[in-house]
């Protein structure tokens, strides 16, 4: 078992090494942006920007996870890294990296074409179903004794269908937070945090390391993104963030890490689950696509009442870093305890989007 001590020591280096990477391909990605035209050019007014931004921050994201992650893979295949969870990890890693690159590419062109919505969804659907082909599955789901599926051979559309939703939904959980100078790397960067060290706590070494990794690779390109911004990450950058935190989330062996796998995530995106979850009903009340794109996002609210992107910002980052915990502390069996965070950081974002334009 890897002691506290060189597991520390081992996760700076999965935090530093993508995160020098990710700073220092940063420049690059600005100028493959210029080349070829992939500038965000504020067209309406749901854009925060009052100028047009390079939007394919994300090649440094990318390029940072994969080769540090296959670092990482090489290392457990020579034994350099010891898991005793480790069985078929490398080939797990190798599906994250093989769909998250599909998903990537995805984005990529989305970026440069601005594809449509319901093609983009078709299109993260079948990255989600290449991940489930390659072994990235959820087999079984068991959450207060209650067992979802046994992962037999009867339950595989069930898990089938669970594994597709999930990828598809975290994916674009974090792509659409990601209208704020800083935002979507910023709570991306926390949310890997917390989920690596819950990992760590439950025995998962390598979905740690992995999402020490991701968290790295999001925080190196923030000074960059940070308001006010030099480039966004646009869709190739937010979609892989997601999907790479839905995917590596579930990549440990299910049957002792449902929680982890499932819950823990979820509470830690709680910003990105609330601002997704308001956005389709308030499109819908409205007679709207749950796609169609509006000023009505928690980040807009927050800049409407005059506080600006980057208190905003780190206001949310607060919020996520109370659900990060809150997610390490459920996985620890204190349920309780971990509610009463979760409603913590709840009421601070009621608090936060009610009655914006009223006066106290």
């Amino acid at each position: 078992m890897i002691t506290p001590d060189i597991f520390s020591l081992v996760a700076i280096v999965c935090i530093a090494t993508p995160f020098a990477i990710s700073l220092g391909a940063t420049p690059l990605s600005i100028r493959i942006s210029r080349r070829t035209g992939a500038i965000d050019v504020p067209k309406d007014d749901r854009r925060m920007h009052k100028r047009p931004i390079p939007r394919l921050g994300g090649i440094a994201i990318f390029i940072s996870f994969f080769i540090c992650t296959l670092i990482l893979r090489a290392l457990i295949v020579g034994g350099h890294i010891y898991d005793h969870n480790a069985a078929g990890m490398p080939d797990k890693l190798t599906a994250v990296l093989v769909s998250g690159t599909l998903v990537f590419v995805l984005g990529i062109i989305d970026d440069l074409k601005n594809i449509r919505a319901f093609v983009k969804l078709l299109g993260q659907i079948g990255c989600a179903a290449v991940a489930f082909a390659l072994g990235i599955h959820i087999p079984a789901v068991t959450l207060f004794g209650w067992q979802f599926t046994d992962g037999s051979t009867g339950d595989t559309f069930v898990s089938f269908v669970v594994t597709i939703v999930w990828l598809v939904a975290i994916t674009n959980m974090i792509n659409l937070i990601d209208g704020l100078d800083g935002l979507a790397a910023g709570v991306a960067g926390i949310a890997a945090l917390a989920i690596a060290y819950t990992a760590y706590i439950n025995g998962y070494n390598t979905a740690a390391f992995a999402m020490a990794i991701l968290a790295g690779a999001a925080l190196g390109f923030l000074p960059f993104n940070f308001h006010p911004a030099k480039v966004f990450m646009g869709d190739c950058g937010a979609m892989f963030l997601g999907f790479a935190i839905a995917s590596v989330s579930i990549i440990s062996p299910a049957k002792g890490a449902t929680i982890v796998a499932i819950i823990a995530p979820v509470l830690v995106l709680g910003v990105p689950v609330f601002d997704v979850a308001f956005a389709m009903v308030r499109r819908r009340l409205r007679g709207q696509s749950v796609f169609t794109p509006d000023k009505g996002h928690l980040h807009h609210q927050l800049t409407r009442i005059g506080i600006g992107q980057r208190r905003s910002a780190l206001m949310l980052y607060g919020i996520s870093g109370i659900m990060g915990i809150a997610a390490i502390v459920f996985s620890r069996s204190f349920y309780l305890e971990a509610i009463g965070l979760f409603l913590i950081a709840v009421i601070f974002i009621i608090v936060l989007i009610w009655g914006w334009d009223k006066k106290d």
